[in-house]
């Protein structure tokens, strides 16, 4: 299989830009998927998070594209604003060479008036959400008649979330001439019947979620129903890894487990589908900032989340689709690090367990809980602490202007700041404990850009 950008006849400016952002080869599911979809054809494609299925996709739609041509050509559904947010970043960069695109955001959880003022500007791609593309054809403020591309990004999650309704309605203002392309994680008899629903003949590829073992340390631990929330907070306090993801199986359960470990002292963080949207990017934020050390997910919730260094994954329920296990425990281990995949597995989902082992081809390592004890003492605190900013970007803030305040003004060292993340309304600063009060004194005192801006740390 020839994986070279050049071999598949791209656009120069698109050829000339991949070799400046340092892509020269392709990734499994660009090397599978991009052939038939630069020849116009409708794809079905399977393919975990972080395989490089945005770039499958973005480099379809912008070679197709004519920049020409200023109306709406391309559509991406996703299935949160996380994602949405991302994809359209992602398409953004692979663009570049070529000037002049236009890529628009339609999501909910933030205000509609800018969303309306870009509309009226116009657009070649538009990356949205079901409910806030809806709203706008509703409104009569979105026009898709000129759509040649449809894409379905994380499919099966948006099936997951309720948005079956939604994507149909989207899809009946959308001329049935036009190339679809679904991707998604999994490949349940769902989107099996979507895919017939909207799509023409379409080609099925598929990279299967493989992890490296040498890389994943993987032990079971067999645990009383009762006894789950405490068998938790003993191996947080035993291997005491850095940054954890705890995987639960309902969002209920996933926040009585976040109650039960802050009660017993761990920095922990509940992600589910009942938050609303401001605190879900909180939460995020706080995790990726290493603000928080443990993050309690759903499976569908974690679906899109973005952060490169997890030291563990721990299962407190253990899921009945073996391929999901796979893809939980390959949050941990990537870009050449050790990871830790722990499960939880009650006398009664043994046969869960039993399936996970065939699903892999090999036994899994099985060690006593009870040989394990929680030790308050020996809990891993986060080193940095969130700060907001009532101010992003539509107020011209950088993450320079940030810095500079903190280190020039403030006399914050340098390895006291972490991860500055600038969003539209809001910045997201991290900056380690002893630094905290300095930095807010600095926010509360002094100026950015010339004007006052409050600030607040996140708890």
């Amino acid at each position: 299989m020839n994986k070279e950008f050049a071999s598949l006849g791209l656009k120069a400016a698109l050829l000339d830009n991949l070799a400046t952002l340092g892509f020269s080869q392709m990734t499994d599911i660009q090397a599978v998927s991009l052939p038939p979809i630069l020849e116009g054809k409708d794809v079905v494609a399977k393919a975990k998070t972080g395989s490089g299925k945005t770039a499958a996709f973005g480099l379809g739609l912008l070679q197709n594209l004519r920049v020409e041509r200023f109306r709406i050509q391309s559509l991406v559904l996703c299935p949160t604003r996380e994602l949405a947010e991302q994809v359209a970043e992602e398409i953004r960069r692979l663009a570049r060479g070529i000037h002049n695109i236009k890529v628009l955001t339609l999501c909910g959880g933030v205000p509609m008036g800018p969303q309306i003022g870009s509309l009226e500007h116009g657009a070649h791609i538009i990356v949205g959400t079901p409910g806030r593309i809806i709203d706008h054809l509703s409104r009569q403020r979105l026009d898709l008649s000129e759509v040649n591309t449809l894409v379905l990004d994380e499919a099966d999650r948006m099936l997951d979330m309720g948005f079956e309704d939604e994507m149909a309605a989207v899809v009946r203002h959308i001329p049935n001439e036009r190339q679809t392309l679904l991707f998604s994680a999994t490949y349940p008899e769902s989107i099996a019947q979507i895919s017939g629903q909207v799509q023409r003949n379409p080609i099925e590829v598929s990279v299967e979620a493989t992890h490296d073992t040498s890389s994943i340390e993987q032990i079971f631990f067999e645990v009383d129903e009762p006894h789950r929330v405490k068998a938790v907070a003993a191996l947080l306090s035993h291997y005491q890894p850095e940054s954890a993801i705890i995987f639960c199986n309902t969002k209920i359960a996933c926040q009585e487990v976040a109650d039960e470990l802050i009660s017993l002292g761990v920095s922990a963080l509940a992600l589910h589908g009942d938050l609303e949207q401001k605190d879900r990017t909180q939460v995020l934020t706080r995790f990726a900032n290493k603000s928080a050390s443990v993050l309690i997910a759903t499976d569908v919730a974690s679906r899109g989340l973005d952060v490169k260094e997890v030291n563990a994954v721990i299962s407190y329920q253990i899921t009945p689709d073996p391929e999901v296990h796979v893809h939980r425990i390959g949050r941990t281990g990537r870009a050449d690090a050790k990871g830790l995949a722990l499960t939880l597995v009650a006398p009664k989902e043994m046969a869960r367990a039993n399936a996970i082992e065939d699903y892999q081809g090999s036994k899994v390592k099985w060690l006593g809980i009870q040989s394990i004890r929680f030790h308050q003492n020996r809990l891993i605190e986060p080193e940095f602490v969130t700060v907001c900013i009532d101010g992003g970007k539509k107020d011209k803030l950088r993450p320079g202007d940030i810095l500079g305040a903190l280190t020039k003004d403030a006399d914050v060292p340098f390895e006291d700041v972490g991860k500055i993340n600038v969003t539209a309304t809001h910045t997201y600063v991290a900056i380690k404990t002893r630094s905290v009060k300095r930095s807010l004194k600095q926010f509360s005192e002094g100026k950015l850009k010339g004007r006052k801006f409050k600030a607040r740390k996140l708890s």
